[in-house]
C-alpha cells in the first residue's frame, strides 16, 4: 500500500466490489482505508460490528444510516462518524462515478 491515501485508487466501477486496504493494525487497533464508487450495504443487511468504529470521508460523499434513524446520514469530505460496538447501521449509496474514500478507525472497546 502507498503512503498517499489517493494514490492507487481502483478504477470506478460500481458492479466491482468496494476495496478495502488496511493501513495499520495493532492489538485491539485497525485502520482502513475504503474505496466506494456507487456501492451500498446488500438490502435489508445491517453492519453490527464487536468493535468501534469511526469513520471520516475523504473525498465523495455516501449517506450512512443508523437503525434507529429514519433517514441517513449524508457524508461528505471532511464529515465524520462514530459508530459504537454494535451501533446497527449500513450505507445507503456511495456517489457513482466518483471515487468516495473513506478513512476508518477501528477499536476494541
Amino acid at each position: 500500500m502507498p503512503d498517499n491515501l489517493f494514490s492507487a485508487l481502483p478504477a470506478l466501477d460500481p458492479q466491482a466490489e468496494e476495496r478495502f486496504d488496511d493501513l495499520l493494525r495493532r492489538p485491539g487497533l485497525r485502520i482502513e482505508r475504503i474505496v466506494s464508487s456507487g456501492q451500498a450495504s446488500p438490502p435489508g443487511y445491517w453492519y453490527d460490528q464487536d468493535e468501534g468504529e469511526w469513520v471520516v470521508v475523504l473525498s465523495g460523499s455516501a449517506g450512512v444510516r443508523l437503525a434507529d434513524e429514519a433517514q441517513a446520514r449524508v457524508l461528505q469530505a471532511g464529515d465524520h462518524l462514530h459508530l459504537p460496538p454494535h451501533c446497527r447501521h449500513r450505507v445507503e449509496w456511495t456517489e457513482a462515478g466518483v471515487a468516495t474514500v473513506w478513512l476508518a478507525v477501528f477499536y476494541r472497546a
